[in-house]
């Protein structure tokens, strides 16, 4: 059985790491709003196969992850078919927001730690509050 969750912690990154954890979440953004730039005037919104054939070779040269950019494409095409659907303006990305697949974090609870997968295939050590 595979279960689905959402946790909000409080952890507090070694010296370094919140720099890299930042500058991560910041090429994120950017990322999904090319993304959302490129496939705006479009008439439909394409398929997670045409974003792949579009976009993957230039996100994963910019040192995101596999799962990174299949994650990016899902919020950027959501982000579209919501501001299309209820006749929006083009959206522009100001959070500093990041989904992250099960693959690219680690969470040890005894050890109190969570490692985060960032750019370059670097990882990003958070100790738990």
């Amino acid at each position: 059985m595979r279960v689905l969750a959402t946790a909000k912690v409080e952890a507090v990154a070694p010296e370094g790491g919140e720099a890299l954890l930042i500058q991560f979440i910041k090429m994120y953004r950017d990322a999904a709003q090319y993304i959302v730039d490129g496939i705006w005037l479009l008439n439909d919104v394409p398929s997670e196969k045409s974003l792949h054939k579009m976009f993957y070779s230039e996100l994963r040269r910019q040192g995101f992850r596999a799962h990174h950019v299949s994650e990016i494409y899902k919020r950027a095409k959501e982000v579209v078919e919501g501001a299309k659907r209820n006749n929006g303006s083009k959206p522009v990305l100001k959070k500093l927001t990041a989904r992250i697949h099960p693959l690219d974090y680690k969470v040890d609870f005894s050890a109190k730690t969570l490692r985060i997968a960032v750019l370059n295939n670097q990882w990003v050590e958070l100790r738990l509050k």
